[in-house]
């Protein structure tokens, strides 16, 4: 978007990374930790003094983070730490920004994920953050519709970036954080089910389809209410809400390398 001319205010959350954007053209880095209240708050005070009063024409949300746990041993602080970046901390970014995308009738544009549409064994805290967010997103979209203010949601299926390694790269720990007879229950499950999903996730689809799907919501007269882009993304949407529930356990236990049954 900087590329096209528009002032992007790109959060950050080291003066490290700040001074390194520093030199982009028509980028404005902002220190904020969607962890930390108090950084949104004085990233949207920080922002809306280089608006000089003026709006917002746009919120991008993507921050997010994934962990693989099997829900039986998923450690509260785990389910508390997810919930806080891929949901509790957007929300109040939205709220701190609110009022400035009100003023030019922007839009809001929540990066969800396509996992809102289906249960994946071991990913269950991401699945549930991010239907949470979602929900959030259709929501909003209801509320703020009469205020010019459109809000649209963007569901990735298989995007092949960096972020996979640090979620599936690391199953052993996972494995070994788990109690013995947790390790013996789920430990060749979680093999599986991450060496299958690693594949796919570093077969995806190029983050760039994102990007366009970021730049059509944000600019196109008639932008879509959701759009799902990526590797899978359609058709992983679509099968749950064409197939019996059964015949979509199935397909999953298959596509997964598990056993149906004990």
């Amino acid at each position: 978007m900087s590329d096209a001319g528009w002032l992007v205010f790109a959060t950050v959350r080291k003066a490290s990374d700040r001074d390194r954007l520093r030199s982009e053209k028509n980028v404005y880095p902002v220190i904020m930790d969607v962890q930390d209240g108090s950084t949104i708050s004085v990233a949207a005070a920080e922002v809306a003094s280089q608006l000089n009063g003026g709006g917002l024409d746009g919120l991008v949300n993507v921050a997010g983070i994934g962990m693989v746990r099997p829900l039986e041993y998923a450690p509260l602080q785990d389910v508390r730490e997810i919930f806080e970046i891929n949901f509790f901390g957007q929300l109040v970014t939205i709220q701190a920004l609110c009022g400035m995308l009100r003023k030019n009738r922007g839009r809001i544009l929540n990066i969800t994920s396509v996992g809102v549409n289906l249960a994946i064994p071991f990913g269950g805290l991401l699945n549930s953050s991010k239907c949470a967010f979602g929900m959030l997103s259709d929501t909003l979209r209801l509320e703020l519709r009469s205020f010019g203010v459109r809000v649209i949601a963007i569901e990735p299926g298989s995007i092949s970036t960096p972020a996979v390694d640090k979620t599936l790269g690391n199953l052993e720990e996972v494995i070994n954080n788990l109690p013995p007879d947790g390790q013996q229950r789920y430990g060749p499950m979680i093999r599986t089910v991450g060496r299958r999903g690693y594949d796919m996730e570093k077969g995806g689809s190029s983050p760039d389809v994102v990007a366009v799907a970021v730049h059509d919501a944000l600019t196109s007269s008639h932008p879509k209410i959701r759009y799902r882009v990526g590797k899978h993304a359609k058709l992983l949407a679509t099968l749950p809400k064409i197939l019996p529930e059964s015949a979509f356990d199935a397909m999953r236990f298959k596509m997964l390398g598990l056993n149906e049954s004990a």
